[in-house]
C-alpha cells in the first residue's frame, strides 16, 4: 500500500457526502451509466483531447492495430472512465475495467491480463495506486504483451513467461506526479482533462435534461453550471436535485428562480461552495483575520481533519482565488472577503498593521 492509500481512502469517503464532491457514490454511478455518451460524437468538451484521440482511434482502426495504450490524468468527475469506454466502442472491442488498489500483487495482475482478450481494453482507474511488484509487472505487458509468472519461492523458483494477446491499456489517475516514468514513458497517448467552462457545462446539463426527460430553460441550465465547479459529474448531480425540488415545490420546470431556490436549500452558493467550504473561509476570516493560520488549527477551527480541509475544501478553494497557501499557513484574499460579504481589516496578514509609502 502507498503512504497515501489511507488519506485518499479518508477523503474520498468525505467528498462523496458532498453535493459538490467529485466522487461518484452507488447512486451516481448508475445515473453516469445511464447519462454517458456513447461516442466521441456525443462526447462533451476536452476539444482537444477529443480530437487528439479520434486521430489515435481511427489511424489504428486504418491499420487493423489495437489501438496505442492511453493515460488520461485530471480530477475527478471529467470524464475518464466514460472517454476509456468510449475508445472500446470506437475500436469494438469490449473492456475490462478495475483499479490500482484492487491490485495489490503481482498475481492479481496476471491473472487479469491472462484472461484478456485480443484487442480488448483494459480500464485501469487510479493506476497510481498500484502496488510495486504489479507495477513492474506492467511493464514487460505492456511493451511485450508478455508476463512472467514466478513459480515457487526461494532459490527453486522459476520465471515461466506467459505471451498475452495485445491489447490496449487505458490508465486514469488523479494525481500523474505520482506515477513513475517508466511506466509514463510506455504510454502512447497521453491526455489531461482539464476543467469544463460553463458555456460547456450548459450543454451537458440541456442533454443530461432532455435523457432525464426534465424541463429546464437555458438561464436553469446557466444557473446550474455556474455552480457545477467546472465538473460534469457535479453538474449532473446537482441537476438531480434540483429537478426534485421542481417536482416537489413548482411545476417541474427548472428556471434560474427555480434552480436558485433549489440549491439554496441544499447549501450550494452562486461560486458552488458548501457548507465545509464556507466554513473554512469563515473560520479563516472571522477567527484569524483572514491568516496567516497554519493547516492543523484551522482544522480544528472548523471542526474537520487536517486531511478532509487540505483535500476536499482547499483545492477548489485555491483554484477560486478564494485562499491562498503560502509557507506561513493559510491566508485569505481579497475575493474571499468580498464573497462572504465581509470587509478586511487594515492590517497586514499576521495581524501588523499595514503601512503606507512612508510607514504612515
Amino acid at each position: 500500500m502507498n503512504w497515501d492509500d489511507t488519506t485518499d481512502e479518508t477523503t474520498t469517503a468525505e467528498a462523496a457526502e458532498r453535493l459538490v464532491g467529485a466522487s461518484a457514490d452507488g447512486e451516481d454511478q448508475a445515473v453516469e451509466a445511464a447519462l454517458r455518451p456513447k461516442d466521441l460524437g456525443e462526447f462533451i468538451g476536452q476539444e482537444k483531447v477529443r480530437e487528439q484521440l479520434d486521430l489515435v482511434l481511427r489511424a489504428a482502426r486504418a491499420r487493423g492495430a489495437t489501438a496505442d495504450h492511453v493515460l488520461l490524468s485530471g480530477a475527478p468527475g471529467l470524464g475518464k472512465t466514460t472517454l476509456s469506454m468510449i475508445i472500446a466502442a470506437e475500436m469494438g472491442a469490449p473492456i475490462r475495467i478495475t483499479s490500482g488498489p484492487a491490485i495489490q500483487h503481482a498475481g492479481d495482475l496476471a491473472a487479469i491480463l491472462s484472461s484478456l482478450q485480443e484487442g480488448e481494453v483494459l480500464f485501469l482507474d487510479e493506476i497510481h495506486r498500484m502496488s510495486r511488484p504489479a507495477e513492474e509487472m506492467l511493464y514487460m505487458a505492456m511493451e511485450d504483451f508478455r508476463v512472467d509468472v514466478i513459480v515457487g519461492k526461494g532459490p527453486g523458483a522459476t520465471a515461466i513467461p506467459l505471451e498475452l494477446p495485445p491489447f490496449t491499456l487505458v490508465g486514469a489517475t488523479t494525481r500523474a506526479g505520482l506515477l513513475p516514468p517508466p511506466l509514463r514513458d510506455r504510454f502512447g497517448f497521453t491526455a489531461h482533462m482539464e476543467f469544463y467552462e460553463p458555456a460547456e457545462l450548459e450543454r451537458v446539463i440541456d442533454r443530461s435534461a432532455r435523457l432525464l426527460d426534465v424541463e429546464i430553460d437555458g438561464e436553469g441550465a446557466a444557473e446550474i453550471a455556474g455552480r457545477s465547479r467546472g465538473t460534469p459529474r457535479i453538474a449532473n448531480r446537482l441537476l438531480r436535485r434540483v429537478r426534485d425540488y421542481a417536482q416537489v415545490r413548482t411545476d417541474g420546470r427548472i428556471s434560474r428562480e427555480v434552480a436558485s431556490a433549489a440549491l439554496a436549500v441544499y447549501e450550494v452558493d452562486a461560486r458552488g461552495l458548501d457548507r465545509l467550504d464556507r466554513g473554512v473561509l469563515e473560520a479563516l476570516l472571522k477567527l484569524f483575520g483572514g491568516g496567516p493560520v497554519g493547516l492543523s488549527t484551522l482544522a480544528v477551527a472548523v471542526g474537520e481533519e487536517r486531511e478532509t480541509v487540505e483535500e476536499v475544501a482547499e483545492p477548489f478553494l485555491v483554484r477560486e482565488g478564494l485562499l491562498a497557501r503560502t509557507p506561513r499557513g493559510r491566508v485569505a484574499t481579497p475575493a474571499a472577503w468580498a464573497h462572504l460579504g465581509l470587509t478586511a481589516p487594515r492590517t497586514a496578514p499576521g495581524g501588523a498593521p499595514q503601512q503606507g509609502l512612508f510607514g504612515s
